[in-house]
């Protein structure tokens, strides 16, 4: 199953971006953005950040996770390739 979450930016190297997911670190892609910045939450594909994510609704977002579980957000996060 793939699915896309939102994740928060917290380092940019080059084309390549640290996220925190649930504090599981993990490289991306920023090859299909532009204007990516370290804080930014970002929309996460099969590796790559597809799109910036109003920081109200990535909160909403990671709060509905939150409620189905950690073990939920943590599998999910797993699935960010």
């Amino acid at each position: 199953m793939c699915l896309a979450l939102p994740c928060r930016i917290v380092a940019i190297d080059g084309d390549t971006a640290t996220i925190d997911v649930s504090g599981m670190k993990k490289d991306i892609s920023l090859a299909l953005m532009d204007d990516a910045a370290v804080g930014d939450y970002v929309i996460v594909h099969v590796g790559y950040a597809l799109t910036k994510l109003d920081p109200e609704e990535a909160e909403k977002t990671l709060a509905l996770f939150a409620e189905m579980g950690e073990a939920a957000l943590h599998e999910a996060a797993r699935e960010i390739h």
